[in-house]
């Protein structure tokens, strides 16, 4: 089961690779390792069929931080069980220039619900699956909008990411004009040229062991092409298995694996309509939010018996009579059923429609954990015509026996993609040579792969990776300045907008920064060098008792400490007559009061169950889900009832509210009913007839003439209650 926190989100057993677990792994070790136990961020790639999505599954199945799974297309997306970057972050689809924001396009708004800020405010992992295929640009959206929602002043707004993928398999689409406006910006479109990347610097984990293919001719002859370095010997020996004019029978189950969409399509309507007897159409069946370029299969399916068909969904039955990628023919099939004999099978499969569901995340509003939430589904049975496919299409699947034409393969690593897929020399067919022009690698991307041993953790840098994600949390919670410095803007604004309104508030804000400041913030600093020497003092730092006596002591000062702030927020918001400044005051107070108490209740928390990294992410996580009842609270201003310079806050909030009723009577704005110094003049004087009223700061004659004789009433009711 997962560990409290972590997201519990379910992949489709369809789509995991068929890679066996492997605890052995020192690779899969270490990289769950860093993941887990540090806030580093990871590149973690390896050649075709090392177990890269095997490691993603068993990583949103175990870890213990909340975490989303997003890729840069519909079809990866459904693969790995997420959203698309897109979805997910609300990006348009134009490129996106460094130095400017999407917020510039009128068309386009970050316009986020609650409950996705929650999640984005929430998450302590973001994996990317198909990170080859994530433009550079890209990247550094997902970092503006990350800074802009979360912390600004750190890359991807401190976020962790856990990028999956090999570079050297199907890049990024990017066309001409595109790459003329991203250009000056970036040095290849690549996501390894990501301006935020340079600022937040990661580790490389390349897997090794491959489990897709165990001929080790053919292995050697992958790893130099898929690395380049492939010489005529070696091309010569892969052309070897250009049979001309080669045509197996349908029952040996070859596919046929092209390099453009239109070659696959004529290959399959071809051999579809040659074959005698009646065509069958079914329907896919759409319910809810499901694009139309995520559809795993056709909508509308058109069999006839004898077709030759792949299995695009894994055997749920148990029976493990297919799975993703199976080859098989059409033996029966009539208006609601299909029958399929499997190459390997000895008896027909026969197939039901299965679902696929396109989901979003969501917050339980129980658990307050990150869970998927069905957005759509798409249920028709799992086959498609399967005489050929697209290269781009068979990223992922694995085929006993494929015939590939790759001579005309435009894209870096196009080729590498689809000899990759079989699983043995012997079942891989060559329709037409394999030039050396075919074999495309991006020198960039070459000198990419060349340098990530560079990037390798060791043990010791696990370990001291480790230390440092322990020491960066307890400052987390410990380091008081940015908190002061929230203070400090409040203060100042304040001092900008309410000195003449409210000038004992103002000294209140002001007395207590300096008191912060001293109780707080230097108190913090003395305290972060104590716990960072305990830390440094011994190995077993997460149980050290001492340290753990003191984190708690120091919680429970601390916690104490901020109360006086809480209480001086808590009753402070003042009203104002000027809606823009209004409504900056409300931003500021509302965002200190959200500070303060999270702060609070985090000290709370390990003063009372002491610190450990899985906890304090729980509980973090969870404080910075902001609850309808605190929305509630921020939206509406609470009235300063306790404020040094209302005299009478009972007759102060008398007259606010007949303003605004007044003001909703006449559709008026509430200032031009009277000021909001006028309210305060007249909580000081109360007067007791008009001649006193004039003499009032701000009320003249004509609010005299208006409403004098209204204001008199309340000021002769509050008059009568006090007697």
């Amino acid at each position: 089961m997962p560990l409290p926190g972590s997201s519990r989100i379910s992949i489709p057993s369809q789509y995991m690779s068929e890679q066996p677990t492997d605890n052995q792994n020192p690779e899969t070790a270490m990289a769950r390792e860093l993941i887990e136990q540090t806030g580093a961020n990871l590149f973690l790639t390896g050649k075709a069929g090392t177990g890269k999505t095997t490691f993603l599954k068993q990583i949103v199945k175990e870890s213990p931080k909340r975490l989303i799974v997003l890729a840069p297309t519909g079809i990866a997306a459904i693969n790995a069980g997420g959203m698309t970057i897109h979805s997910f972050f609300q990006l348009p689809f134009a490129p996106f220039v460094p130095g400017t924001s999407y917020n510039g396009d009128a068309k386009y708004r970050f316009h986020f619900g609650r409950e996705k800020l929650n999640i984005i405010r929430s998450i302590d992992l973001l994996i990317i699956d198909e990170v080859s295929m994530v433009r550079a640009d890209l990247l550094d959206a997902i970092d503006d909008v990350l800074r802009r929602f979360r912390r600004h002043d750190l890359p991807f707004g401190g976020v962790q990411l856990l990028l999956i993928g090999d570079i050297q398999q199907l890049p990024p689409v990017i066309d001409n004009d595109t790459w003329q406006l991203l250009s000056p910006y970036y040095d290849t479109p690549y996501f390894f040229s990501c301006r935020a990347l340079k600022e937040a610097p990661f580790c490389t984990i390349e897997l090794k062991k491959v489990y897709r293919q165990s001929d080790a001719q053919f292995l050697n002859l992958l790893n130099h092409l898929r690395e380049n370095t492939l010489d005529k010997t070696m091309l010569a020996e892969l052309n070897k298995r250009h049979i001309p004019g080669f045509d197996p029978p349908q029952s040996e189950g070859y596919i046929r694996l092209t390099t453009h969409n239109h070659q696959a399509q004529a290959v399959n309507r071809s051999k579809l309509d040659a074959l005698p007897g009646k065509t069958y159409k079914y329907k896919a069946d759409v319910k809810g939010n499901f694009p139309e370029l995520s559809y795993p299969t056709d909508f509308e399916l058109e069999l006839k018996v004898g077709a030759q068909v792949m299995f695009v969904k894994n055997d749920i039955s148990g029976e493990h009579r297919f799975v993703n990628g199976t080859i098989g023919e059409i033996t029966a099939l009539d208006d609601h059923h299909i029958e399929v004999r499997t190459v390997n099978g000895n008896q027909p499969v026969n197939v039901e429609p299965m679902e696929w569901a396109n989901a979003k995340y969501v917050l339980d509003e129980d658990s307050k954990e990150i869970v998927e939430q069905i957005d759509g589904t798409f249920v028709q049975f799992p086959l498609k015509t399967a005489w050929a496919i697209t290269i781009h299409k068979s990223q992922g699947l694995t085929f006993d026996r494929a015939i590939i034409d790759a001579s005309l393969a435009f894209a870096h690593g196009q080729a590498y993609v689809a000899l990759s897929r079989c699983r043995t020399l012997q079942g891989l067919v060559l329709s037409a040579p394999l030039p050396s022009s075919a074999v495309i690698c991006d020198t960039c991307v070459q000198q990419f792969s060349e340098n990530i041993h560079h990037n390798a953790p060791t043990p010791e840098l696990c370990a001291r990776l480790q230390r440092q994600y322990f020491l960066s949390l307890l400052s987390d919670l410990f380091d008081f300045l940015p908190l002061e410095h929230r203070l400090r803007h409040v203060t100042r604004l304040t001092d900008e907008f309410l000195y003449r309104l409210y000038p004992e508030l103002l000294q209140e804000y002001k007395t207590e920064s300096e008191r912060f400041n001293t109780a707080l913030t230097q108190v913090g600093e003395r305290f972060a060098n104590q716990y960072q020497r305990m830390v440094a003092a011994t190995d077993d730092y997460t149980a050290d008792h001492a340290l753990q006596t003191r984190l708690k002591q120091a919680a429970g000062y601390f916690s104490e400490q901020l109360e006086p702030l809480r209480d001086l927020v808590d009753r402070t918001n003042p009203d104002v007559d000027n809606k823009e400044v209004r409504k900056r005051l409300q931003q500021a107070f509302g965002d200190l009061s959200e500070d303060i108490r999270r702060r609070i209740d985090l000290l709370r928390h390990v003063g009372l169950k002491g610190f450990d990294v899985p906890g304090y992410l729980r509980a973090k996580a969870l404080l910075n889900i902001e609850t309808p009842k605190t929305k509630k609270k921020k939206a509406v201003p609470v009235t300063p009832q306790t404020s040094p310079d209302i005299s009478d806050p009972e007759l102060y909030t008398k007259l606010v509210n007949w303003r605004r009723e007044k003001a909703a009577q006449l559709n008026q704005p509430a200032y031009t009913i009277l000021q909001q110094k006028a309210i305060l003049g007249l909580c000081r004087e109360t007067p007791h007839d008009k001649k006193d009223l004039l003499q009032v700061p701000y009320i003249g004659k004509a609010t005299v003439e208006k409403y004098g004789d209204e204001l008199l009433a309340i000021m002769i009711t509050k008059g009568s209650k006090k007697h």
